[in-house]
């Protein structure tokens, strides 16, 4: 079988007309707010300017507003959106916001898609995704999943605790993940409820100071107490949450390297720049062995990186899990990305750490990439097992 890793032409027209809007429009923003967007007014300003310039929601299909990019054709356009950390957000792509439009448009029933998923690929709301749990919840391991759902007279009721949140301040929904039947530490029970910010089961306690902060809305810890929804929030069917996750991780594993894959080549741009303008001993940095190394590797990194967000991508486009392409390129890109950054800081010296470029916030920023979407000793663990599994079978032919 062909494997055809390249964008058709309208993707790939779309994502140089998004790599002109990033420069046009983007990044004078980024640079004025520090990479980090103040304010909603600040967010719709952005999206506004997106939506003139044709390239926003290239995900989404045409009946919500979108381009509806296959999974090849976004890895292009979210990369060149990437290359600014305001650059997915003005696009609507940024998470969990694109995961999210992702399984609506692929899960909700007709109404639950034009009461939230219509409002949220146009950019008018904001949304969370709430699975993640305090220990000894679910984190990493999801079958640990504590939260629970019980049925009340009209519908569910949901208890349980939540954290590192992602975009809850502000968001007008939640799709929270809650056990309907099992234990912690069981495969299957988990059920997910859409929840709407205005109801009083649902409160955010407190606001997690983290690393990063560019992630709009920031990452909080949220409490469900007594929270009754009615039985058309369930989002799919009851006792299937976990394998409609499934529908939502991989991609959004994919786009999140996809966008962070920008950054790595903004840093390397950064790196460069410094180094052919910059004169020590004689001679023009970049002509130092050291400093050629180091521009070399985040080639290599960058390029390798791709190449494998776009293996996957293909195999999700296939219609094929692609557990485990998605778990290399995972793992691979959230650390290859890391040492892009970590060297082209190296490479500016005492500028890569001063606030006159933002490379020290892109180091921040995608750190956490190596823990969030699974740490990358989960995902090697997962690589391991699917490895050994197939050794197994085969000698058992």
């Amino acid at each position: 079988m062909t494997v055809d890793l390249t964008p058709d032409p309208a993707a790939a027209g779309l994502a140089a007309q998004t790599a002109q809007f990033v420069r046009d429009v983007v990044l004078p923003m980024e640079a004025e707010y520090k990479g980090v967007v103040p304010s909603d007014a600040v967010r719709a300003e952005l999206q506004r300017a997106a939506k003139d310039r044709g390239v926003f929601a290239p995900h989404v299909s045409a009946a919500y507003g979108g381009h509806g990019l296959d999974m090849r054709g976004r890895a292009a356009v979210f990369e060149e959106a990437g290359y600014s950390l305001l650059g997915p957000l003005a696009l609507n792509i940024a998470a969990p916001d694109e995961g999210n439009m992702h399984m609506l448009e692929a899960i909700a029933t007709r109404e639950q898609k034009e009461r939230y998923l219509r409002p949220l690929a146009g950019g008018d709301i904001r949304s969370c995704f709430a699975m993640t749990e305090p220990a000894p919840g679910a984190g990493s391991d999801p079958s640990a999943l504590t939260t629970r759902a019980v049925r009340v007279d009209g519908g569910w009721q949901i208890d349980g605790r939540k954290w590192f949140i992602t975009g809850a301040d502000g968001a007008a929904f939640a799709i929270c993940m809650a056990r309907t039947s099992g234990e912690p530490g069981d495969a299957g029970g988990a059920t997910m409820f859409l929840v709407e910010a205005d109801n009083p089961g649902m409160e955010i306690v407190r606001h997690i100071e983290t690393l990063d902060e560019s992630l709009y809305g920031g990452h909080a810890e949220l409490v469900f107490d007594g929270c009754v929804v009615a039985d058309d929030a369930v989002l799919g069917e009851v006792d299937l949450g976990f394998r409609y996750a499934q529908v939502r991780l991989g991609p959004a594993r994919m786009t999140h390297c996809m966008r962070w894959l920008g950054i790595a080549r903004r840093a390397q741009d950064i790196a460069v720049a410094r180094a052919a303008d910059r004169h020590v001993f004689g001679s023009r940095l970049a002509e130092l062995g050291m400093v050629q190394q180091m521009i070399a590797d985040n080639e290599i990194d960058i390029a390798a990186s791709r190449g494998l967000i776009l293996q996957a991508c293909w195999e999700l486009d296939q219609g094929r899990s692609a557990a485990q392409s998605t778990a290399i390129a995972k793992t691979f890109c959230a650390e290859a990305i890391w040492r892009v950054v970590d060297r082209s800081v190296q490479i500016c010296g005492s500028l890569g750490i001063s606030g006159d470029v933002l490379l020290g916030r892109f180091l921040r920023e995608v750190r956490p990439f190596r823990i969030y979407d699974g740490p990358s000793e989960t995902h090697r663990w997962a690589i391991a097992r699917r490895v050994v599994r197939r050794h197994d079978k085969a000698c058992a032919r």
